[in-house]
């Protein structure tokens, strides 16, 4: 208990799934969690049961980011950890990704992370420093064809997250940027991929966990002690990294 005692955290995407996984385990192990989405129910009923805060932003909105970041700063006094985790994940492959998906992917991914990283790095600087965790996917390591958006966007944050490393080290800030990249997790992105790829419905059954098995699914958990590591103190010498929690699918 108390790996993060004292750290002020902003969770994106908090409302479900890695998210959510992500804030719970911050804010049972000492932090002040201040977790973001557009659920505004979900989010209000997570922060509620672990004693987080909960603000409603859409990511992508690049002026909600200073505000957010505002408000952190001057309610907690400062921001040690800043997790991007919210995305979304259309099923369509290169010839029928629309526009209009393209663009949206990227505004949620791949936007919204350079506006929260630009938005950190001020706040994280006056602190001494501070960790900024970027949710990439295997993704951005393989390519998955019917994920065509995403896989480009999650790869863009995989580049993003080292210049920033870089950026960081340069200046001697003391300010640290990984990423991490799970592979398939039990989440209810996931659940929805299965369905509609696979014609695979977890939620009906009788075993969940016996069919999440076979299936090789990881649990939302094992990504959130990674972050958790990686938020505290114990991961210092770690930036610029790579984190994949795949259960060897990128190796196969």
């Amino acid at each position: 208990m108390g790996r993060v005692d004292g750290k002020v955290a902003i969770v994106t995407g908090g409302a479900s799934g890695l998210g959510e996984a992500d804030a719970r385990l911050l804010a049972g192990e000492g932090a002040a969690v201040v977790l973001t989405d557009i659920n505004e129910e979900a989010g209000q009923e997570v922060a509620a049961e672990i004693g987080a805060e909960f603000v409603r932003q859409d990511v992508s909105e690049e002026a909600s980011w200073p505000v957010l970041v505002d408000h952190v700063v001057e309610r907690y006094g400062g921001l040690d950890v800043l997790v991007n985790n919210a995305g979304i994940a259309v099923i369509a492959d290169v010839l029928h990704t629309t526009t209009e998906v393209w663009r949206r992917t990227l505004g949620v991914h791949l936007d919204a992370t350079f506006f929260g990283c630009r938005a950190a790095l001020p706040a994280m600087k006056k602190r001494g420093g501070g960790s900024i965790i970027n949710m990439s996917s295997t993704a951005a390591l393989v390519g998955i064809s019917p994920y065509f958006a995403y896989s480009a966007a999650k790869g863009g944050i995989r580049s993003l997250t080292k210049s920033v490393a870089v950026y960081c080290r340069e200046r001697k800030n003391g300010i640290r940027c990984n990423s991490v990249h799970p592979g398939s997790i039990d989440t209810p992105m996931v659940e929805a991929a299965l369905e509609g790829l696979k014609n695979v419905n977890l939620k009906t059954n009788r075993d969940r966990d016996a069919a999440r098995i076979a299936l090789g699914l990881g649990e939302p958990d094992d990504v959130a002690y990674a972050v958790l590591f990686l938020a505290s103190d114990e991961s210092k010498h770690v930036t610029g990294a790579e984190w994949v929690i795949d259960n060897a699918d990128t190796v196969s």
